[in-house]
């Protein structure tokens, strides 16, 4: 068994040899505990058999226990600073792949057909950088890849509003637009002295399970997110003053948003974070002929 990278001791000595500093704009911090590394693999669910993807290996902490774990991993780095260290730190372990690109501008679905040839379970585990969290959470749900789930580190306040429920204060457009994908659960709380340098605000680690369909049934998908969006543009307001105010043309159209909040069943003055993921799709479809 080689020796972890994620040890406090073992990550200076790593950075120091190759002179690296931590760049800011790119959001990193590294995890230099190995038992949370290995609990985030638990919660994963990975056999000999699945490939795992990460976003962001930085020196390979998490990516050396997923390889251990896993057939193959595949893992999209952005700075090609980080490329040597992976290099010499992963070369132990032949069963991971390293692109050199940033994740949202990557085409991640020809990645895995390339890398991936012949594994049926596949599961992106990453500690995300913080500035870009939910876009990329959004581009491997909306690009429909082939994956079981995602089991990603993230802000604490993030990660409550992904798994908010409806009438909390934390419910609002993320939460229904990751959870139409997928079940979420916040599976971990992670402090941040775990992190080197220590981020500002703690973490936690949630596990998003796709499902075999969307949590509702749909006309049209944009503009169900159109609609949701538009319910939560300002929390104080009614959903008729919110609707009124962001669709196109809504205040011209108001008589109409008024008949598609009746057939749907949903009183004008109810606020967006009361109503439930199906309630949002049976306005959307209701509101749709007035806006397509």
């Amino acid at each position: 068994m080689h020796k972890d990278i994620a040890t406090p001791a073992r990550t200076k000595a790593i950075l120091d040899k190759y002179g690296f500093s931590f760049k800011k704009s790119l959001g990193q911090n590294f995890l230099i505990d190995t038992n949370i590394l290995r609990r985030i693999v638990d919660h994963a669910d990975l056999t000999e058999e699945s490939g795992a993807i990460e976003i962001g290996p930085g020196i390979g902490a998490l990516t050396e226990q997923l390889a251990r774990r896993s057939k193959k991993v595949l893992a999209f780095e952005i700075d090609q600073r980080l490329l040597p260290i992976l290099e010499e730190t992963l070369s132990p372990y032949p069963n991971t792949a390293i692109i050199n690109k940033d994740v949202l501008k990557a085409d991640v679905s020809a990645a895995i057909e390339k890398e991936f040839n012949g594994i049926q379970d596949i599961m992106v585990v990453a500690n995300l950088p913080y500035y870009v969290t939910t876009p990329i959470i959004m581009k491997l749900l909306e690009d429909k890849l082939p994956i079981r789930g995602i089991v990603c580190m993230l802000q604490k306040e993030v990660a409550d509003r992904i798994s908010a429920r409806p009438g909390t204060k934390d419910y609002g457009s993320l939460s229904i637009a990751i959870q139409y994908y997928t079940e979420a659960e916040t599976a971990m709380i992670v402090p941040k002295t775990v992190f080197v340098p220590q981020p500002n605000v703690d973490s936690a680690v949630i596990k998003l399970t796709k499902r075999k369909e969307p949590a509702v049934a749909v006309k049209s998908e944009p503009f169900f997110f159109q609609v949701t969006k538009s319910s939560f543009a300002q929390r104080r307001k009614t959903l008729l003053n919110n609707l009124t105010s962001q669709l196109p043309e809504g205040k011209q159209k108001k008589e109409q948003i008024l008949s598609a909040l009746e057939l749907a069943e949903i009183e004008p003055g109810r606020r967006g974070e009361t109503l439930s993921i199906e309630e949002f799709g049976r306005l959307s479809d209701a509101l749709l002929p007035y806006f397509s």
